[in-house]
């Protein structure tokens, strides 16, 4: 079992950076897949950006290039550093964990966190 809490969503300006951090709990972090999604208002969720468990990565094309996806073992921590933000990218961002090697734009997750804000404004 996982337990996975977001931080560090707020309200920006289009071209600023935000970085969102995700804590897990539990002592075997390191074997899971982990993933960020978004949803915006009247739209389904969608991935964003997924690190496996031996640290390759994955991204939705709408973000290739802009955000960073990382993860730190030893802080149980999935961190999206997010750059040259956009209107467009308004949205709450869940993290997502999955036991084992999964990218997760193919595989469901296993579990989710609560999500978190982000808001930019044009």
């Amino acid at each position: 079992q996982v337990q996975l809490a977001e931080s560090g969503g707020g309200l920006v300006q289009a071209g600023d950076s935000l970085r969102l951090s995700c804590a897990a709990s539990g002592r075997t972090f390191g074997r899971y897949s982990l993933g960020w999604f978004r949803q915006a208002p009247g739209k389904e969720r969608e991935f964003v950006a997924s690190i496996t468990s031996s640290v390759t990565t994955s991204y939705a094309d709408s973000v290739t290039g802009r955000f960073t996806i990382s993860r730190d073992n030893l802080k149980n921590t999935v961190y999206l550093q997010m750059n040259s933000l956009k209107p467009e990218d308004t949205a709450v961002y869940s993290c997502a964990a999955r036991n084992g090697w999964y990218n997760l734009r193919n595989y469901e997750p296993e579990y989710w966190g609560q999500g978190t804000q982000v808001t930019v404004s044009s």
